[in-house]
């Protein structure tokens, strides 16, 4: 990544030293509703599509996420990384500007930047919804190259006038356009909308590639400088919170994404774990030290065949698998076998190699698999480990990967997952996200 740690760093300064919310610092917090792609609140949601389609689409689209994450960028512009297109899991919407434009972003804890289409378009893909126009709101500004901000992401030589930005994926899909300010409303389910100004954002003028009409670029959420969670900062000292309702199951629940002390995991279940902080990475890396499955403990060994390496797994909400290095993948998959009693079955997509027939009463047979992360034992239920992939027949939502281990959303349905970044951890509490 053409960005440094070191950089992003100064990066955070600079925006968190430009970032004069409408709130004080004291702010007690706030919830926001997210759904998911495949929900039938969901522009993204065809009603023609099978329950297997949309499964398959799914599991394509992990699979797809890894190959993107993987793959480097090229050095083009100012302000530089590698994200994923509209491909996300799930979905928010915000307003930009002054007066308030709406928009319908993707929520990624993989991005590193809030950005969306914007007129004049260059070269814009389709989209469905109105593109914001810059020149329509009052609180909208370029950064120039001389700012702060833009010389602490690495300014290249040749930036004379305005700030601009760059995102390259795996693909081939990029978005180019203008690094700038506005004001960014957020709708909380508590109440009034909350504004937050001066929050930098990525107004594309050129964005081709696989994204789709129906959204409008990307909130990002990952630990990277420019993203929402860290413009955001000390208003909400660093804590958001998420509660994923069970995605396929047909519930029309939403989930929610809070901020600030309405991120606060307490109480009895709640069990924390290190955040991990990989350089020159923006990604959230856990360390997941062993699975167990009945008596059976399956351990996820170092590359020198030692305890588990630090920081071996990433905790993102943008993957719906749980993906494993294929030896740790083996054994747990053998591990669970042995403990399920129903009849084997075969996914009709060839994904996932792990399947059984079902029924109403298959979930009482389905064991937990206790995840081990250091400090954290994450007990994951029926919901949380099988997935249906068509009409009477579940399969294991886990899969192996050679390139990239990601603890997935469907292994977080069902839980709060708080993550702290001023004290650098993440927390699981068990919850029936469906109710809110």
């Amino acid at each position: 990544m053409a960005t440094t740690m070191q950089s992003y760093s100064s990066l955070v300064l600079v925006l968190l030293f430009l970032c004069n919310t409408s709130l004080s610092n004291a702010l007690k917090g706030f919830s926001v509703e997210m759904m998911h792609r495949d929900s039938e609140k969901s522009p993204f949601y065809l009603p023609s599509e099978t329950h297997s389609q949309r499964v398959a689409k799914a599991i394509q689209r992990s699979i797809a996420r890894v190959n993107q994450l993987t793959k480097p960028s090229a050095s083009l512009d100012t302000v530089e990384s590698t994200v994923i297109p509209n491909s996300g899991e799930y979905l928010m919407t915000y307003s930009v500007g002054t007066p308030p434009f709406k928009i319908l972003g993707i929520v990624d804890t993989g991005s590193n930047i809030v950005w969306l289409q914007c007129k004049p378009c260059t070269d814009c893909y389709e989209q469905t919804s109105p593109i914001f126009d810059p020149r329509k709101s009052r609180t909208y500004k370029n950064l120039p190259c001389t700012s702060s901000a833009c010389r602490a992401a690495g300014a290249s030589s040749s930036c004379s006038e305005k700030c601009e930005y760059t995102i390259n994926y795996g693909d081939g899909s990029h978005s180019t356009g203008d690094l700038s300010v506005d004001t960014i409303t957020l709708s909380s389910t508590e109440g009034s909308p909350v504004k937050f100004r001066n929050i930098a954002i990525g107004c594309g003028h050129d964005n081709t590639g696989t994204f789709q009409a129906n959204g409008s670029g990307i909130v990002g959420l990952s630990g990277g400088a420019t993203s929402l969670i860290s413009q955001l900062g000390s208003t909400i000292e660093g804590k958001f919170s998420y509660c994923l309702a069970p995605f396929f199951s047909g519930s029309k629940s939403t989930s929610k994404l809070s901020f600030g002390d309405a991120a606060v995991l307490s109480g009895k279940g709640v069990v924390s774990t290190p955040l991990i902080k990989q350089e020159g990475q923006i990604f959230f890396f856990l360390t997941l030290e062993s699975f167990t499955v009945g008596r059976k403990k399956v351990a996820v060994r170092g590359s020198s065949s030692g305890p588990a390496s630090e920081g071996n797994i990433i905790i993102d909400s943008g993957t719906t698998l749980t993906l494993l290095p294929s030896d740790v993948y083996e054994e747990l998959e053998s591990a669970v076998a042995d403990a399920v009693n129903l009849e084997r079955a075969s996914d009709p997509s060839g994904f996932l190699s792990l399947c059984y027939e079902s029924d109403s009463n298959s979930e009482q047979g389905i064991p937990v698999i206790t995840a081990h992360f250091r400090g954290a034992d994450v007990d994951l239920k029926a919901v949380n480990t099988f997935i249906e992939v068509g009409d009477g027949v579940i399969c294991l939502a886990f899969r192996a990967s050679e390139d990239l281990s990601i603890f997935g959303n469907v292994a977080q349905q069902n839980f709060v997952v708080g993550y702290d970044l001023q004290k650098q951890t993440v927390s699981f509490k068990p919850k029936d996200c469906s109710k809110g």
